[in-house]
């Protein structure tokens, strides 16, 4: 079926030509199509209001700049955010982490593969000597070589699941709970902590300033595209909540 936005049927070429930038994506067809839709809602925007550029994304960026504007974070919002996430701006902070790997593959019994990995944990709280023998004989990790270790690990060097279980507790422990991520179910170890230097707010003001400036900017131009699509006669594909209602 034909996608007609605002009378105008999007081309294959013009489908052809979009798509390899969304390889990516979970339907690269469809991220495609919604690419296209956006951008001809923009530019038919673009053209109602008179502004004009030296090319279409020329055009995109001039109506974004005067027609979806937000506003400039202030210090007392920088400040609040160096507060609420000092992690981020900790510098040196690094964990010496030990875990068995439980993984979790498309035909694996899920409900089984937790049960085993539950029972393996509580044999490592009641004998914690016996981790590196356990995660040798069970663990599907690589490291199950060295007995479980991952080295030292710094923020952003495992997935933020992960990371957010490591960083967290005391050293020297078994954490009590498994570890899920997307990679499978975990049982960890935290053998060593070594705390980082927070840096100096007067540091990292204007990397705060610039993050919370693109993500300001970021949200205004979504509302503005959504507002935009509501606006349109869209045939052929439904954006409503559609994944992906980017500003391309």
């Amino acid at each position: 079926m034909p996608v007609i936005v605002n009378g105008v049927e999007l081309s294959d070429a013009d489908l052809e030509q979009e798509l390899p930038y969304h390889g990516d994506a979970a339907n690269p067809q469809r991220r495609a199509i919604t690419a296209l839709v956006l951008r001809r809602v923009m530019l038919d925007e673009a053209r109602r209001l008179r502004v004009s550029g030296a090319s279409d994304a020329a055009i995109i960026d001039a109506l974004l700049d005067t027609h979806a504007t937000s506003p400039e974070p202030d210090d007392a919002a920088c400040r609040r955010h160096y507060d609420t996430h000092p992690e981020r701006f900790t510098v040196g902070e690094l964990v010496e982490v030990d875990h068995i790997l439980f993984q979790v593959t498309p035909q694996v019994d899920l409900q089984r593969l937790r049960e085993r990995a539950e029972a393996v944990l509580q044999e490592v709280q009641a004998q914690p000597t016996r981790f590196a023998e356990l995660a040798r004989a069970l663990s599907n990790c690589p490291s199950a070589a060295v007995g479980g270790s991952l080295g030292r690990l710094g923020r952003g060097d495992t997935v933020p699941e992960f990371e957010r279980a490591v960083f967290g507790p005391p050293a020297g422990a078994v954490l009590p709970r498994l570890v899920e991520t997307r990679h499978g179910l975990h049982i960890v170890r935290v053998a060593r902590h070594v705390a980082g230097r927070l840096l100096p707010y007067s540091q990292v003001a204007p990397r705060i300033a610039q993050a919370l400036a693109a993500a300001s900017r970021d949200t205004a131009w979504r509302q503005y595209a959504r507002m935009l699509v509501g606006r349109a006669r869209i045939e052929g594909i439904e954006l409503e909540g559609a994944d992906g209602l980017l500003v391309q």
